[in-house]
């Protein structure tokens, strides 16, 4: 008799059945958290490295993951959410691509009860309820960060204005609007730092090659410090530096954001000269939360990475540590 009964207990739970037989209780297996995640793009070494975190942190946790890429269009990142609520996905993530405009699909998420966790860019919204919380670094803090570094380099540099020129994020994305606020809130304590020039580069290597092209052959003589709001920019840009003759990190100070590998072997080769980490590795975090948010568990409203600044003194004794 026990052995029948230990049969049909054994039975039940490969069944996932939720019941009780001869009078024992028996219980579903835990059924995996299944999470919709609308990734950006692959802009820059940046996004590829936060993109393979997830996908590995996803795989680790026994996270199902279902993974959008918007190739940088918000009207894509509007379509994956709304493909996610109609899958009743448990959790909704996404690193959105601009701050503004998502009121109305957040809102549809909300009304399917699927709760929404915002990784590494923010949004703007009037009802702080529609997501649960924010995991991300802190972009205007980093901007300080590029300052004060710049504002203690100045110290050394000859009198007059030191003119700046700054290779912008995408537009009205979180980074590129909190970097800038930053930088010019802290640049202030020195009134011979002055931005000349100030375009979008949209994150890409292209286009701040292409745009610091443009800056050389309209104030070339003029510009002592390139500022860029990452790395992939500040890269492309050295490329223009170097094609119009000129020495990067020397006569041209460049400074970025980000920490990616490629900003180390550029201060290794003397090319840049400090950049602001920014780290991408946030899937582990992000599966944990949303574990925690599904058990209905208190998550904070505002989860901050913690960072650092590697000037080029640094760059060959910490580029063996680098993992993207």
């Amino acid at each position: 008799m026990k052995t029948k009964r230990r049969a049909l207990l054994g039975a039940a739970i490969c069944m996932g059945l939720g019941s009780t037989i001869a009078g024992l209780p028996v219980f579903a297996a835990d059924k995996p958290l299944t999470m919709g995640f609308s990734q950006v793009g692959a802009e820059s070494e940046w996004r590829t490295a936060n993109t393979v975190s997830i996908k590995d942190a996803a795989k680790q946790a026994g996270v199902n993951l279902k993974f959008a890429d918007a190739q940088q269009k918000q009207e894509n990142q509007v379509k994956a959410i709304r493909s996610f609520i109609a899958q009743k996905v448990d959790v909704i993530a996404f690193s959105p691509v601009v701050e503004s405009g998502w009121e109305t699909v957040l809102r549809e998420a909300k009304a399917a009860k699927i709760p929404v966790i915002l990784t590494d860019r923010a949004v703007n919204v009037s009802d702080k309820s529609l997501y649960v919380t924010f995991i991300g670094s802190d972009f205007v803090e980093e901007g300080r960060r590029a300052a004060r570094w710049l504002l203690e380099r100045a110290k050394s540099m000859p009198a007059g204005d030191i003119n700046i020129v700054e290779l912008q994020g995408t537009v009205g994305s979180a980074p590129a609007i909190d970097r800038k606020a930053g930088f010019e809130q802290e640049i202030k304590a020195d009134p011979r730092l002055k931005i000349i020039r100030s375009q979008t580069g949209d994150f890409t290597r292209a286009k701040g090659k292409e745009v610091m092209e443009a800056f050389l052959k309209a104030d070339g003589k003029k510009i002592n410090v390139l500022y860029a709001h990452n790395d992939d920019m500040a890269i492309g840009a050295i490329q223009a530096i170097e094609e119009a003759g000129l020495k990067p990190g020397k006569d041209i100070l460049v400074i970025s954001i980000d920490g990616v590998k490629g900003a180390f072997e550029a201060m290794m080769a003397g090319k840049l000269n400090v950049t602001v980490e920014c780290s991408p590795l946030l899937g582990p975090q992000l599966m944990q939360i949303a574990k925690d948010v599904k058990a209905g568990k208190e998550v904070p409203k505002r989860i901050t990475t913690e960072e650092g600044v590697f000037p080029a003194e640094v760059a060959a004794k910490e580029f063996p540590n680098r993992k993207y």
